[in-house]
């Protein structure tokens, strides 16, 4: 699966990968929300469908920004985990929380309210940092 580029440009050429309908979501499914297997995925609120999700993890794979390996337990299981190029996306995952719930709560009566996002709001770096130490200290102990 060839990823074609359609210019030059830094942030088309980041919006070609991850400007999709679920790319985002599924990296903040692992960031956030802790997801790793396909059950994962599918069993999740935003209920992608399996060859979406299908296509999708391959090409965060394809892009060095997930890597698939095999539960240690159970091989037929497959877990996904963030690279750190993929947890490099921490600040937009972030930005995006803190400019939905300032510009789009309005529209979306329904969006949660949480402490992780009060702390995103009120001290952003301290937020990504803490995002990123909690998700590298999981699977660190997964490989114990």
């Amino acid at each position: 699966m060839k990823q074609e580029f359609r210019c030059d440009c830094p942030v088309t050429s980041a919006i070609d990968i991850l400007g999709d309908k679920w790319m985002l979501i599924i990296i903040k499914q692992m960031l956030i929300e802790g997801m790793e297997t396909f059950k994962d995925f599918t069993d999740s609120d935003e209920a992608i469908s399996t060859s979406i999700l299908t296509l999708k993890l391959k090409c965060l794979e394809q892009f060095e920004l997930v890597e698939r390996k095999n539960h240690p337990s159970n091989k037929k299981t497959k877990l996904y985990h963030l690279t750190d190029k993929g947890l490099s996306l921490a600040p937009v995952v972030v930005d995006l929380a803190i400019w939905s719930d300032q510009n789009l709560r309005e529209f979306n009566p329904i969006m949660r309210q949480s402490d992780e996002l009060e702390f995103m709001k009120s001290n952003r770096e301290g937020a990504i940092e803490a995002l990123k130490k909690k998700y590298k200290e999981k699977n660190l102990q997964q490989c114990i």
